[in-house]
């Protein structure tokens, strides 16, 4: 039975029932030795006690989508086949233009949220590169089948949940596809291919989306061998210039890192209430070396980085939940680079979906922006968005030119 299923979902609720009904029932019909008696009226209260966590905790697992299956729950599951030494580029010397295209076979994903908005795709992986088979989540944007737009290329973004975190959470918790496609339809937002591939790859601990020889290539994964499959699949935009990438908590620091480690994958990142320092996800693998804690922090990243990458960084936080981690990036930032950083109020909530999802919005209006994508059919858009500024209900601190230091265009052919 499904972890996040409906009917293991149903089951609790009629155990949580019998739970409560039961000990009214038979509390004071018991017969036999007091022992036996008390021994009885002992395990009733332990099965009620036992299915309201098992049911509280499964309303709170869908609600935030933390746990996929039983693996990820109990720490046995595993999707590295192999993690060999791949080096700096990630690539371990293969050329991944001269790679085989490989057709994915997809089926319409199963869960909450995930048949709303023209319904979510989802394809079993093997990445040719990382060594990684996972599943990957793909939504497409209302114009993608619009037959007057066969030849058009659509730009992407890569999702990237916390830890733990299924990769459904973007469409099932923060409702993403649901939020996006009415303004993709009036030419507002860019129509973007929404990705969302697993990240949760190794038992029981968050990979920091690293590359670790002997262990997973995680970044690899993230980087290379998801958007070969898109552009392999789909009327994508090639990378760097239409491809974005963005997460929340655990996953807003891998956007960062991801996009400031390649600049030629990536334009811009989005990063809700991340942080710099691997150390802010304990169980990392990065936290856990001196070595990576250090390579791997996108701060250290962007102070060395030679020349400095022609990305577009959006950060935003609460007060010791992301806001200084995305000034500290903003400071250190240097042309074309471009940071800009999105205050959050402490009273607006915690680090949990309620605070991130009324952000989907704003960010993507700041990607499409940031990005210069135009041309965008819309069904009352007339045939293109136009200028639209990014905006949100927070304060905001940085610039609105592009990525290579001023506003262009990217229009949406290939």
């Amino acid at each position: 039975m499904s972890l996040t299923g409906t009917p293991f979902l149903y089951t609790l609720i009629a155990l949580a029932v019998v739970a409560i009904v039961l000990p009214l029932f038979l509390w004071t019909r018991l017969r036999g030795p007091r022992v036996l008696r008390g021994g009885v009226r002992f395990l009733m209260l332990l099965f009620a006690q036992g299915t309201a966590v098992a049911l509280v905790f499964t309303l709170v697992n869908n609600s935030n989508n933390l746990y996929d299956n039983w693996a990820d729950l109990l720490g046995t599951g595993s999707h590295v086949n192999q993690a060999r030494d791949l080096g700096a580029s990630g690539t371990g010397g293969i050329s991944v233009k001269k790679l085989p295209k490989v057709k994915q076979k997809f089926t319409d994903a199963e869960g909450p949220g995930m048949r709303a908005a023209g319904g979510v795709m989802q394809t079993e992986l093997k990445g040719q590169v990382s060594g990684v088979t996972a599943e990957v989540y793909v939504w497409l944007p209302p114009q993608y089948n619009d037959p007057s737009l066969k030849n058009i290329h659509f730009p992407v973004v890569e999702l990237l949940p916390g830890y733990p975190g299924s990769a459904k959470a973007w469409f099932g918790s923060l409702h993403a596809h649901e939020q996006l496609a009415s303004l993709m339809r009036q030419g507002k937002i860019a129509p973007f291919i929404l990705v969302a591939p697993r990240t949760t790859l190794l038992a029981g601990v968050d990979t920091g989306c690293a590359n670790v020889p002997g262990t997973v290539n995680a970044d690899t994964w993230l980087s290379v061998d998801v958007p070969k499959m898109v552009t392999d699949n789909f009327r994508a935009l090639p990378a760097p210039k239409g491809w974005a990438v963005a997460g929340y908590s655990a996953g807003a620091h891998c956007a960062t890192k991801l996009a400031i480690a390649h600049p030629d994958r990536y334009r811009a990142a989005v990063s809700l209430s991340g942080y710099n320092d691997p150390m802010g996800e304990r169980s990392s693998l990065t936290a856990q070396d001196p070595t990576l804690r250090h390579d791997t922090n996108p701060y250290f990243m962007l102070q060395k980085a030679t020349p400095p990458p022609a990305v577009s960084l959006y950060q935003s936080g609460q007060p010791g939940d992301g806001y200084e981690a995305g000034l500290a990036l903003k400071k250190e930032a240097k042309a074309p680079t471009v940071v800009h950083v999105v205050y959050i109020p402490k009273k607006v909530g915690g680090h949990n979906m309620k605070l991130w999802k009324p952000q989907v919005v704003p960010a993507f209006q700041w990607l499409t922006v940031q990005m210069g994508l135009t041309n965008v059919k819309g069904d009352d858009a007339g045939g293109t968005t136009g200028s639209t500024e990014a905006s949100g209900s927070a304060g905001a601190t940085g610039t609105g030119t592009g990525a290579a230091g001023t506003r262009g265009t990217t229009p949406l052919e290939q």
